[in-house]
């Protein structure tokens, strides 16, 4: 059981991804029914830390605690810089004991340097997976996934995928209804993907521009619609050819692609949350039958809806 938790926060530390950490484990809310860890930010020696954004913390511990937490985390800092031999040392044993061992975003240099990368699938800032790849090629960079879990050692992409990676190792430990909970409590989609690679989500490429970003809001209400790529061209009054250039250009993939994607999402969720019947939620999400919707669940996610609504169930009873 997930209980003690220790952040260890280098000099140039991201505030964002340090926050999300004592977001999802800092504070106790055990007056909501919800767990509480015993948390704590640790630096070397416990030494003043100044952030990457010109104002300094105070850490508060040194490394001690990580010595006894059973999850690790490491926040990005600068990547250039070797880290101390004094963390690389607390992750090894953190390792060794089979405590968890995450690192958010960048953070993942940190553990590459302790060799907790090697043969091991992880992820990190779609911008660093390349260098990530090149400085420790013994690890298994995969640049598309919001977070993975190799044994103990669970790394995350940037930003917002901190709060997806936390909300699933608290899953893992402490099950779906605790995960679900303490979603809704920080308003946020409470991600619920299970232990096996084939449920990590391929995330969607940031919208550079507000183009087609009106559409997608529409699109996201209307998912049981047939829409096709003439449809959706008609509504952003542009010819089919130019449309699906551009949405590939802004989304990084096809309409046909990102509707799919979409639909398996609400079906996932539908499955999870509600007591409707596969063929119903095959309509709801717009698959046309419960036949389509299983051939996208054994493509995308290798298992069948009535399989993945049996896990989600049986993890959460």
């Amino acid at each position: 059981m997930l209980r003690s938790v220790a952040v260890i926060v280098q000099p140039d530390v991201a505030v964002f991804e340090l926050g999300v950490l004592c977001e999802l484990f800092g504070y106790d809310r055990t007056d909501e029914g919800l767990p509480a860890y015993e948390f704590a930010v640790c630096g070397v020696d416990g030494a003043e830390v100044r952030t990457h954004a010109g104002f300094s913390i105070s850490p508060g511990h040194g490394l001690g605690p990580a010595d006894e937490a059973d999850l690790v985390a490491v926040v990005p800092s600068n990547a250039e810089l070797e880290p101390p031999a004094a963390v690389l040392d607390v992750l090894r044993r953190a390792h060794a004991r089979g405590a968890w061992v995450m690192s958010v975003c960048t953070g993942a240099f940190v553990l590459g340097a302790a060799g907790l990368l090697d043969d091991r699938h992880c992820t990190t800032h779609w911008r660093h997976t390349d260098a990530l790849a090149a400085r420790f090629p013994a690890a298994k960079v995969d640049p598309n996934v919001l977070y993975v879990a190799d044994g103990n050692v669970i790394t995350s992409a940037g930003t917002s995928a901190a709060v997806d990676c936390g909300l699933h190792l608290i899953r893992e430990e402490q099950g779906s209804a605790v995960a679900t909970q303490l979603a809704r409590r920080m308003v946020v989609p409470p991600h619920r993907e299970g232990g096996q690679a084939q449920f990590i989500e391929r995330p969607v490429l940031p919208v550079e521009c507000e183009t087609l970003q009106p559409l997608l809001a529409e699109i996201l209400q209307s998912l049981d619609q047939p829409h096709t790529v003439d449809t959706l061209a008609l509504r952003a009054h542009m010819a089919p050819r130019t449309f699906a250039r551009k949405f590939r250009a802004e989304t990084g993939s096809t309409p046909h692609d990102w509707l799919t994607g979409q639909r398996v999402l609400l079906a996932r969720r539908l499955l999870e949350d509600s007591d409707l019947g596969v063929d119903a939620i095959a309509v709801r999400a717009g698959f046309g039958g419960a036949a389509t919707m299983r051939h996208h669940f054994g493509h995308r996610l290798h298992t069948t809806p009535q399989a993945y609504r049996s896990m989600f169930r049986t993890r959460t009873a």
